[in-house]
């Protein structure tokens, strides 16, 4: 009796999740990308995964064509429109050189040496590493093209005048891949690339200044003035953040977005999740897991 009362508990708890899990995430969360693939286009889709680039350079809610851009950011500052990435010469990055592509990634420049708004989080991105970044070129190299025009961006000045990103840049980037911590376990570096590099999610989760440079000193505690003016918890464990979170907690919030009291993420986190970090690794996941647990609590 008792095994059959466990065995239809399992069933019942099996199909609730899968339920649940496919309302959240949707079809998109089949992994395609490998991160162990000697095949740099395969690689490449991981890393894009990984990156979240799908979300943010795809008008889903306007109809627009998988990353041909026009999604809008609404900021404090005014309204970011993301660009077209596609493979297309006149508007995507289609006659960027791989030179192009990474330089933009790793100092925030565009094609013709143009600084980048840091709407586009090259702040995190230049911490990626030069495999990833040329995988990722080859990956989006064989996406479909899109002639969408990319949108002005609509900002208030002075946010708006390009030629002030200079002095942005001196004082918030800071160009170069992210060094392992010899001191750490493979395990925990993996998990700090992946959040810091990668997953970027210090741009949403960390409070920024009155120039919008994130507050390293608060990095990941929580920002009260996120994407769409959205309060962004704190990752760190904190009281109100992951301080009561197991590791398996962590994980299953990425995998498919339940949190520890058995609700589930909305809004952009649940976008994060169905678009990317339910598409990592269960070894990834776990990284991050043990990264964020690691990071002393900020008040």
């Amino acid at each position: 009796m008792r095994a059959a009362v466990l065995l239809v508990s399992w069933l019942v708890s099996g199909l609730v999740s899968g339920l649940v899990s496919g309302l959240v995430l949707g079809p998109a969360a089949a992994r395609a990308g490998d991160p162990a693939s000697s095949d740099p286009v395969q690689r490449g889709e991981y890393v894009f995964d990984a990156a979240g680039c799908l979300g943010c350079h795809t008008n889903e809610k306007g109809g627009g064509a998988p990353l041909a851009g026009g999604r809008p950011l609404k900021t404090p500052f005014g309204i970011f429109y993301s660009p077209n990435i596609t493979p297309d010469p006149a508007h995507g990055i289609g006659r960027w050189s791989d030179a192009d592509f990474a330089r933009a990634l790793r100092s925030g420049h565009g094609k013709e040496g143009e600084p980048l708004f840091p709407a586009f989080p090259y702040t995190s991105y230049t911490r990626m590493s030069d495999r990833d970044i040329a995988d990722l070129r080859a990956y989006l190299s064989t996406r479909p093209a899109s002639p969408a025009a990319n949108k002005p961006h609509e900002l208030s000045p002075p946010f708006g005048w390009r030629f002030l990103l200079p002095v942005w840049q001196a004082l918030y980037l800071e160009e170069g891949p992210l060094k392992d911590d010899p001191a750490k376990p493979a395990e925990w570096n993996r998990g700090r690339y992946l959040v810091e590099a990668l997953g970027h999610c210090g741009e949403c989760h960390s409070p920024r200044g009155w120039m919008g440079g994130v507050d390293s000193a608060r990095a990941l505690a929580g920002n009260p003035q996120g994407p769409e003016g959205n309060k962004v918890p704190t990752l760190r464990p904190d009281p109100k953040g992951l301080a009561d979170w197991s590791l398996g907690d962590v994980e299953a919030a990425l995998e498919m977005g339940m949190l520890p009291d058995g609700d589930f993420v909305g809004g952009s986190m649940a976008e994060v999740v169905r678009n990317s970090t339910s598409k990592l690794t269960p070894a990834d996941r776990r990284a991050i897991a043990v990264y964020l647990k690691s990071l002393p609590p900020v008040p």
